[in-house]
């Protein structure tokens, strides 16, 4: 596990462009959403922040803390969002290590509990996370929310 560098991007806001084009090749939201987010991170505008794993210079996974991540229930924030392992790092517990990060940042400021939605059944449930309830999409479907305290 420490072949491996884990990171918020305030201690590398230079990656900011980078990071912001990796996230929306990921999940197709606009570049432009994820830099407005992690513009207001760094410039201290909010407390929820961006995370990364690097394999040497290179990002190979990140996570966030958003306010809402599309859905309708809008009283239940932070959310955990945009998690992603590039596939050729999975299984060598590099989410686990973001996830863990991400929850020890959020608590050493105050926030808690945080808030993910996904659609996996039983991953999360390994690093804490307890099933919460179902919540609306934007696009009208449910999905789950999962808490951690």
């Amino acid at each position: 596990m420490n072949k491996y560098t884990y990171i918020t991007l305030k201690e590398k806001y230079q990656l900011k462009e980078e990071a912001a084009l990796w996230f929306h090749n990921k999940w197709g939201v606009p570049q432009e959403a994820y830099l407005e987010c992690m513009e207001a991170y760094l410039n201290n505008e909010t407390e929820y922040g961006w995370y990364l794993c690097l394999d040497k210079e290179q990002i190979i996974g990140g996570i966030g803390v958003i306010e809402n991540d599309f859905h309708n229930r809008k009283d239940l924030t932070p959310n955990v969002c945009a998690l992603y392992i590039e596939k050729e790092y999975r299984c060598q517990g590099i989410a686990g290590q973001l996830l863990e990060k991400v929850v020890k940042d959020m608590k050493d400021k105050g926030i808690t509990p945080i808030y993910l939605i996904t659609e996996h059944t039983s991953f999360y449930e390994k690093y804490g996370w307890e099933f919460f309830c179902m919540v609306q999409e934007e696009e009208d479907s449910l999905i789950r929310m999962y808490i951690h305290k």
